[in-house]
């Protein structure tokens, strides 16, 4: 396992922080105006000089719609999302299986024609 100190921990946050600004297509400017933060801040952030609270990692969280832990993230983050979108497709999958259930046992039991085809 890999040793982190206080000041790569710092610098891994401001990177992640930097690169999700920059995926979500946000100026520093922007990013600041919208968390009620100096531009000099945000950029101190992403240069690795200065650290945040609690408070403000949420703040750039919820602009940033994104979950705190990617602040994180030490390896690549496409390999994160894949996991979450597989997450995802697999969520979309079972509720897309519930309601074609669903409709088979609602609506086509009603009709008395559960073979999907109407009857001419």
């Amino acid at each position: 396992m890999r040793k982190f100190t206080g000041p790569m921990i710092i610098s891994i946050f401001g990177q992640n922080l930097k690169r999700i600004r920059m995926q979500k297509n946000i100026s520093q400017m922007e990013l600041a105006m919208r968390t009620d933060l100096t531009h000099n801040f945000i950029n101190d952030i992403e240069n690795g000089r200065k650290w945040v609270s609690s408070e403000t990692m949420s703040r750039l969280a919820n602009v940033l719609e994104t979950e705190p832990y990617y602040f994180f993230i030490t390896g690549p983050l496409e390999s994160v999302n894949a996991g979450i979108l597989g997450d995802y497709l697999t969520d979309v999958s079972d509720s897309f299986t519930r309601i074609v259930n669903d409709f088979r046992e609602n609506y086509l039991s009603q009709t008395g024609d559960d073979s999907g085809e109407k009857e001419e």
